[in-house]
């Protein structure tokens, strides 16, 4: 596997094939992820079904991407618009990748508005990040031209971190409908949130109130389109799961054979 830094990320313009150690890492790694996924869901009284599992490939390049498709991830998230742009153009026309009966890229990192333009042309399945109003506003803009409906998801800081980026619950509240008045080529299909690292307890509560904002604006606005929750990483995608995640991000527990597995 090789492993981005920044300077590799600006770079590199190639790639080796995953390794056969690799590859049986990583078979091993997500049968136990698939797994627990499942378990999770099944406690909670779900159908595992309803939980997309977004392979966070951010650290690692093409080649573990391509051992991830090979083991089952078909959902992948990058963080910064020239690494989702330089994997696409990697991977465009390599057949094992254009053969895999699906591969769906998500913007998941913040966004700067003289990016979209970069990451609309890479047609993500769904950008998460959606912080502010003027970045939707932009995006809505930039997305209209491109004659494109790009389907979005509100950034929200539950938790009330000033480390973290999004908009308040109150933001949202407020601007709700500002967001559904900015036409059509700007889809809001659901919220997005972090939680505090380190403490499951306030990790549930976080993802509880991100639940419980979006059964709140559904009701309100009579909408079945809020369909998306985007929130659980590697440390507590099983308190997402119960708190009804329909998107989870895993980055380091998937990719990192030296990110221990304890659940």
């Amino acid at each position: 596997m090789v492993v981005l830094n920044d300077k590799s990320q600006q770079t590199s313009t190639e790639f080796c094939m995953p390794s056969e150690a690799y590859l049986s890492f990583m078979q091993e790694r997500s049968e136990k992820i698939f797994a627990s996924v499942k378990e999770a869901a099944q406690q909670s009284g779900r159908d595992p079904q309803e939980i997309t599992l977004c392979a966070v490939s951010k650290t690692v390049d093409v080649d573990a991407v391509i051992a991830a498709l090979r083991v089952g991830y078909t959902d992948f998230g990058e963080n910064r618009p020239q690494e989702l742009e330089r994997k696409l153009g990697l991977l465009a026309g390599y057949q094992e990748y254009e053969d895999a009966p699906r591969h769906i890229w998500h913007m998941i990192g913040n966004l700067q508005t003289n990016k979209i333009n970069h990451v609309l042309a890479c047609r993500p399945h769904l950008i998460h990040s959606i912080a502010s109003f003027e970045l939707a506003r932009a995006v809505a803009q930039r997305a209209s031209v491109q004659g494109i409906v790009q389907n979005v998801l509100l950034e929200v800081n539950v938790s009330g971190e000033v480390s973290k980026s999004g908009m308040t619950p109150r933001e949202i509240n407020e601007l709700f409908d500002a967001f559904l008045e900015l036409g059509s080529s700007l889809k809001v299909c659901g919220l997005m949130t972090m939680a505090p690292a380190g403490d499951a307890l306030l990790a549930q509560k976080t993802f509880e109130g991100l639940r419980i904002l979006r059964d709140k604006l559904a009701q309100e606005y009579h909408t079945n389109e809020l369909v998306h929750l985007s929130m659980g990483m590697s440390e507590d995608y099983r308190e997402a799961i119960a708190e009804g995640a329909t998107i989870i991000r895993l980055g380091r527990i998937v990719f990192d054979d030296c990110f221990e597995f304890i659940r």
